[in-house]
């Protein structure tokens, strides 16, 4: 599992996934979120703005992302 760092106390999924790299835009994000390819804390969420916080974890592409 890989720690990633973030300023503030919270960064929305979108922006996270384009912060480690796994995204390139927000659109790519939605698509990836509403096809379930991403897990938050092992479960689909599909919310739009999911907003992340320290201690949760981001499953894409097979790596564990923690949100610290």
């Amino acid at each position: 599992m890989r720690d990633v760092s973030i300023e503030g106390d919270s960064i929305r999924l979108g922006q996270f996934l384009k912060l480690v790299g796994m995204i390139e835009t927000g659109g790519e994000a939605k698509a990836r979120i509403e096809a379930g390819e991403i897990l938050v804390n092992g479960e689909v969420d599909v919310r739009r703005g999911r907003q992340l916080h320290r201690g949760d974890v981001v499953t894409v592409d097979g790596e564990q992302l923690r949100v610290a």
